[in-house]
């Protein structure tokens, strides 16, 4: 096993010591662990983030492992422990936050307080609003990534990222959502996990255009 310094220096030297500075010590928060968040973990992982806070409140189920980070032996786990066993296999000094808990109103504020950057990762729609609502009235300070339409069969290339507004990105092609198109493939759905993923980077490197 590499030793800490090993590890960084390894990071360092493909994305610059300076850029692996702030993204050692970024904390990025990805809420719902699905197919888009658990593929959006695992890509920061492999980034160099320091911290994740992960946060969902399902279990692994078998309908999950076409497109999802996690593997047939952790049918059943939650899947907070099931991905922070998964990222430490990638990256074992990442620091991780797991909440097997619903993200709601009453405490999204504390959960996320710490996070220099909030992904939403939820198939829910009124999950999604709740989420987006909060963040841009109530944590204004935060960058927020959100992703609408991955779903069905359509081009990879509908799937872009769009500025909203200062800070606030929105990924994917803005019109397959789930239960609207012929079903999910982990294909286009990491594609649009990708594009959030990216997007943090981007962020956290100070390229806020898109």
């Amino acid at each position: 096993m590499p030793t800490k310094e090993e590890w960084q220096n390894a990071f360092a030297a493909r994305h610059g010591e300076k850029l692996q500075k702030v993204f050692s010590s970024s904390v990025v928060a990805v809420c719902g662990l699905g197919g888009l968040g658990s593929n959006i973990a695992t890509a920061l992982a492999r980034a160099g983030i320091g911290m994740l806070i992960l946060i969902d409140f399902d279990s692994v189920d078998l309908s999950n492992l076409h497109r999802q980070q996690y593997k047939a032996s952790q049918i059943g786990k939650y899947k907070t422990d099931a991905i922070v066993e998964n990222l430490c296999e990638i990256n074992p000094y990442i620091r991780t936050e797991a909440h097997t808990i619903r993200l709601t109103e009453e405490n999204a504020l504390t959960l996320l307080s710490q996070a220099d950057v909030i992904c939403e990762a939820f198939d829910n729609p009124q999950a999604k609003a709740m989420l987006c609502n909060l963040v841009l009235e109530k944590l204004p300070q935060k960058f927020y990534v959100a992703a609408s339409g991955m779903a069905g069969t359509d081009s990879p290339n509908l799937i872009k990222t769009k500025r909203v507004s200062k800070r606030f990105y929105l990924c994917g092609d803005g019109v397959n959502g789930v239960g609207e198109s012929d079903g999910l493939f982990a294909s286009r759905v990491m594609l649009c996990a990708a594009h959030q993923a990216h997007t943090v980077l981007r962020v956290l490197a100070e390229e806020y255009e898109v």
